[in-house]
């Protein structure tokens, strides 16, 4: 099939590429001049795990292609997704600017029918609006159809997440639609779930909601267990071997953060108070992992007081680990805390990618205090006396036996 991807972050090079290795002929768009450049010329905006072999193999057999026209690339395509950001404005609400402004593009080129399928994470009604602004910016009536086909990656994994789902959801107006997807991801063997526009879109929030909630719930736990003595380790193996629950999710430190669960959490908040309902059980959710740095800085200060003079090494910054995105990351926040207090930070990334150690100096605080290491040497951690882990990460390596003293950890 001609597929037509537009927007070309995580979810929509991820996605076409893969697509592209099913066999697809796959054109990538975006609007930023500078990152279509650098993946004509074999270099990744973005770092995931075996993403740049793919994305090189594809366009060596021609199946893979990017540009900064969505025109063309519409006019070419039987299938259209829409995988642009949907960042949350300041009262936590989606912003739709993106997808809007694709929407319009799109009604402007097309020529012949076309299924549009919208793969971004947006609120119940989403496809409503596509449709509406579809409609209204076509030169001419053209048939389409508007699908919703959430996506699931897991930063780090995405391409494993692709190839091999858990579950494909498609939000189609019709049985006949629905199977132009069935078709798309039939390589993948994968169980398919096929329901209406409105409750693909539901899926994705209540999904990436209950996932936050279970992260907030074992964080209060571990709260708990602090204050009466428990072993919080302990508690999450006895609870992950039911299997009513699961030992996903279950891993006390510093909650969420990230692309989705964050602005997700907050706009299925919104979401329902447009719909009249107080959702205070994920307000709650919010609150609590909100909380999650303070508790960890609190351990800190107590541990080492006064923080005056003293090194601390952070290592891990990015989010979570196999990704270098910074986005949410509970690292930022913690060493502001710490300098704010009077230590000196050392970090440790677990990347040498120059593009992202300028990204996060540019953040932080450049100076003779603060170290950056790359992956196989660690001065920077090394030279510390205390360590507070941000995330599971292979760093973790670097605390010899005479090295610093892990005193936190928010994994």
């Amino acid at each position: 099939m001609n597929i037509a991807v537009v927007g070309s972050g995580y979810v929509g090079l991820v996605t076409g590429a893969v697509f592209a290795d099913l066999g697809n002929d796959v054109i990538c768009v975006d609007t930023q001049v500078e990152k279509i450049e650098a993946l004509v010329a074999g270099r990744m905006p973005l770092y995931e795990p075996g993403l740049e072999e793919m994305v090189a193999r594809n366009v060596a057999d021609g199946r893979l292609g990017f540009t900064t026209d969505v025109a063309p690339a519409a006019r070419r395509s039987v299938i259209i997704f829409i995988t642009v950001g949907t960042p949350a404005k300041d009262d936590g609400r989606a912003d739709l600017a993106a997808v809007e402004d694709v929407a319009r593009q799109i009604g402007q080129a097309m020529e012949r029918y076309t299924v549009v399928v919208n793969k971004s994470t947006v609120p119940v009604g989403t496809g409503d609006l596509v449709r509406e602004v579809i409609e209204r910016h076509q030169p001419s009536p053209v048939p389409f159809d508007v699908v919703s086909n959430p996506e699931f990656l897991r930063e780090g994994s995405a391409i494993e997440d692709t190839l091999r789902p858990d579950r494909i959801v498609i939000g189609a107006p019709t049985q006949q639609v629905a199977m132009t997807l069935l078709e798309l991801y039939a390589p993948l063997e994968r169980p398919m779930i096929i329901t209406d526009v409105h409750s693909a879109e539901m899926i994705k929030y209540a999904s990436n909601a209950f996932l936050a909630t279970k992260i907030s719930f074992v964080n209060s736990i571990a709260n708990l267990c602090e204050l009466a003595g428990a072993d919080i380790s302990h508690v999450t193996r006895g609870m992950g071997l039911d299997p009513r629950i699961g030992p996903a999710f279950l891993q006390a430190g510093l909650g969420y953060g990230g692309s989705c669960f964050p602005k997700d959490a907050d706009s299925l908040i919104h979401t329902a108070a447009a719909f009249g309902y107080d959702f205070a059980l994920l307000q709650a959710v919010v609150d609590v992992n909100r909380e999650r740095v303070s508790h960890l800085v609190r351990t800190i200060e107590k541990t080492l007081a006064p923080l005056d003079n003293r090194v601390v090494a952070v290592l891990g910054l990015a989010f979570k680990p196999n990704t270098d995105d910074m986005r949410e990351a509970k690292s930022i926040e913690i060493i502001e805390r710490l300098v704010a207090g009077g230590a000196s930070v050392r970090a440790y990334a677990a990347t040498s990618d120059a593009a992202f150690l300028a990204s996060v100096s540019s953040i932080c605080w450049p100076g003779p205090d603060t170290g950056w290491a790359a992956p196989i040497c660690v001065p920077g951690a090394i030279a510390a006396r205390s360590a507070a882990i941000v995330r599971r990460n292979p760093a973790d390596a670097a605390l010899a036996p005479d090295g610093p003293t892990k005193i936190a950890t928010g994994v």
